[in-house]
């Protein structure tokens, strides 16, 4: 075997000079910008954002708690400060086709503005519209138009009255209608009188009679056709009326809104559909209109308002939003229902936007694991991205589920970043399964678990510790406890030539030492604190450790500390309990005897053992034959265990152990007890 290198105290724990520090406490220091270390993320995220094409979305990668949130959010403040507002968005009624709502974009905060302008025009429509049908002159003008209809009517009559009585024939009104009875000195004949005229006389009233009666169907044929003439009078008047209290309103508007097409085009309709239904305003009963939810909310005027889908009237740049919960509907938006009398309706004011309509034109942020957690979610985001649209299409309407008739919303554009945060794993699980993941997410930011522990490096965890601080408001830190929090760090990443940038639990630490110096009554950290709050971290977690040392003391679990034993080693297991692990010791023991060259892992043979610890136990096996026995077969049989595991075992990090176990067996060299062995051997024995 290879000769070993001993460890010196000062290399099996790394100490941070606090004299390499010019401050006295952290409230002296400037915060940092970006969490130390992470250079080649930002470089990813400078390309990834700056990138227009389509598909150059990012994904953070990463282990938690990092400070990868912390890192994107502050770079992405620095850049969105810079870019232009989005739009706003807004729906209105498509009145052609109601169940598709039309989509109109304004500048950012005209979107309010124009909701509040409409609901004023209907406030205004409701009382000016009455008010010109209850004119004086409007009332005249009816009159008058039925007085011309009357008055057609009466004069035809007249005019085939005069006719008959030019004949000595009369019109008489009954109840059965008109009919035409000849006259004699002024009297009307009955049929006694009539059949006592001569025939000739009779044949000529009949014939004359028979003119007048279809004189008299002609005029009663035209009534119907004079009553629509009156009634399309009517509705020519009412629509005069109408738009001379309605026009001057809407074109106030119009000039308004002039520079939008949309909007425009909006109002000509909306002014349409006002003077078609115009009984809604008059306040007359409309046989059509939906059930009620409140004066105001009446379909017949809430076809007439504006929804508001995005407002980004207090947006400074652009956007930048966080979904915590990535809902499809919080993602895509959704349409919303109102029971009325015992029905669903739903109308384009039901509509409500998602976080992509809320980020449009700037930058969503997700958790990749929550995104994936949730159903159609991570479907539903790569349609739309592939699309460069949101469209509004709930689950059920996706899926054929119901049968009803829904709204189909007009697809918004859609220009945004999605920065998707998650753990390396799972970046290359997608990466691998997911073919469309590496078309929409090309840009992967790495974020470095750890850094190089160096002199400009502690300056820069100096300040990062004092940001935290400032931010978590805390008692300013003296520069020895910022170097036993470096110490720390180093302790974290377990290596003493690097520093965690794991800013979680440094932030936990400083919290905690903080509440010990408060109850203390002191001014300030101390390190004396960070070490009482290091202390305090271990205490609530060690009780497993505690119990496992008790039986080691009350020889429950058989562990030598003393004397030279042959065959016996101690092993260094790591036990890893959360966010605590400790050393436990391991008893292993050999045998050795003439045999074929079998080495027995009792472990393995038991399926107590896991693969990579076979691989170590087959590996010094290898060893072995090639130390000892590289011309002849090895006359061994060996057999090795540890004891008293109930629980089996991982790793390769035993076969240092268990080949000085098999080693003492072989050479009946004792092994002192009072250490305990860690580490792995390859084939070489190093």
């Amino acid at each position: 075997m290879t000769d070993s290198l001993r460890l010196t105290p000062e290399q099996c724990s790394r100490k941070c000079d606090p004299t390499q520090f010019t401050f006295k406490t952290t409230a002296e220091l400037e915060p940092v910008t970006q969490i130390p270390g992470q250079e080649r993320a930002i470089e990813a995220m400078r390309f990834g954002i700056g990138m227009r094409s389509q598909g150059y979305n990012l994904y953070a990668l990463g282990a938690a708690g990092i400070g990868r949130h912390t890192t994107i959010h502050h770079y992405l403040e620095t850049i969105a400060s810079t870019q232009s507002t989005p739009l706003d968005w807004v729906y209105v009624n498509n009145f052609q086709q109601p169940h598709k709502p039309i989509g109109i974009q304004l500048p950012a905060g005209q979107g309010v503005v124009l909701q509040q302008d409409i609901q004023h025009l209907i406030e205004d429509l409701r009382s000016a519209i009455p008010t010109a049908f209850e004119a004086e002159e409007y009332h005249n003008r009816i009159a008058e138009i039925e007085d011309t209809f009357k008055d057609r009517a009466e004069n035809a009559f007249a005019e085939l009255t005069k006719e008959a009585e030019r004949h000595q024939i009369t019109l008489l009104r009954t109840p059965r209608g008109f009919a035409f009875a000849p006259l004699k000195d002024g009297k009307v004949l009955n049929t006694q009188e009539f059949h006592k005229l001569p025939e000739k006389e009779q044949a000529r009233l009949r014939e004359i009679i028979a003119v007048l009666e279809e004189q008299l169907n002609t005029i009663l044929r035209q009534q119907p056709q004079w009553q629509r003439e009156a009634r399309e009078k009517v509705r020519e008047l009412n629509r005069e009326v109408a738009l001379f209290a309605v026009g001057h309103l809407i074109d106030d508007l119009r000039k308004k809104y002039a520079a939008h097409p949309e909007v425009i085009g909006y109002l000509d309709n909306a002014q349409e559909n006002v003077i078609e239904n115009l009984q809604q305003f008059r306040g007359e009963e409309d046989e059509d209109a939906s059930p009620t939810v409140g004066d105001h909310d009446k379909p017949s005027f809430r076809r007439y308002e504006v929804n508001v889908l995005v407002d980004n009237s207090k947006t400074k740049g652009a956007p930048i939003l966080y979904e915590d919960n990535p809902l499809y509907a919080s993602l895509v938006g959704r349409i919303e229902h109102m029971a009325q009398m015992g029905a669903l309706f739903t109308d384009f004011t039901l509509i409500k936007s998602g976080a992509l309509h809320r980020a449009n034109g700037g930058y969503l942020i997700l958790d990749a694991v929550k995104l994936l957690s949730q159903p159609y979610s991570w479907e539903g985001l790569k349609r739309i991205l592939f699309a460069r649209e949101i469209t509004i299409q709930t689950l059920e309407q996706l899926f054929s589920l119901v049968s009803t008739v829904s709204l189909e919303p007009e697809p918004i554009p859609l220009d945004i970043k999605i920065i998707l945060i998650g753990d390396r794993t799972l970046y290359y699980l997608l990466y691998a399964y997911d073919p469309e993941f590496a078309e929409l997410f090309k840009v992967a930011a790495d974020f470095e678990d750890r850094i190089e522990y160096s002199e400009d490096n502690n300056q820069l965890y100096a300040r990062l510790i004092a940001t935290i601080a400032k931010r978590e408001e805390l008692l300013p830190i003296q520069r020895e406890a910022v170097a036993r929090v470096i110490e720390h760090s180093a302790r974290m990443v377990e290596d003493s030539q690097q520093l965690s940038t794991h800013v979680l639990p440094i932030a936990d630490l400083l919290r905690e030492a903080d509440f010990f110096a408060r109850e203390a009554g002191q001014q300030q950290v101390r390190r004396e604190d960070i070490q009482t709050a290091i202390n305090a971290q271990i205490r609530r977690v060690d009780r497993v450790r505690d119990r496992l040392y008790d039986e080691i003391r009350r020889g429950s679990l058989l562990i030598d500390t003393e004397g030279e034993k042959i065959a016996q080693v101690n092993g260094l297991s790591i036990m890893d309990l959360g966010n605590f692990a400790f050393g436990a010791p391991s008893r292993i023991t050999a045998t050795a005897r003439l045999g074929e060259g079998e080495v027995v892992d009792i472990e393995r043979e038991t399926e107590m053992g896991g693969p990579i610890h076979s691989k170590g136990v087959f590996i010094l096996s290898s060893f072995l034959a090639a130390r000892y026995a590289s011309d002849k077969p090895l006359s061994l049989s060996a057999s090795l265990a540890f004891e008293q595991n109930y629980g089996g075992i991982e790793g390769d990090s035993a076969s240092m152990a268990e080949l000085c176990a098999l080693l003492s067996a072989l050479a009946y060299a004792p092994i002192k007890q009072s250490l305990a062995i860690t580490g792995s051997v390859n084939q070489l024995g190093q």
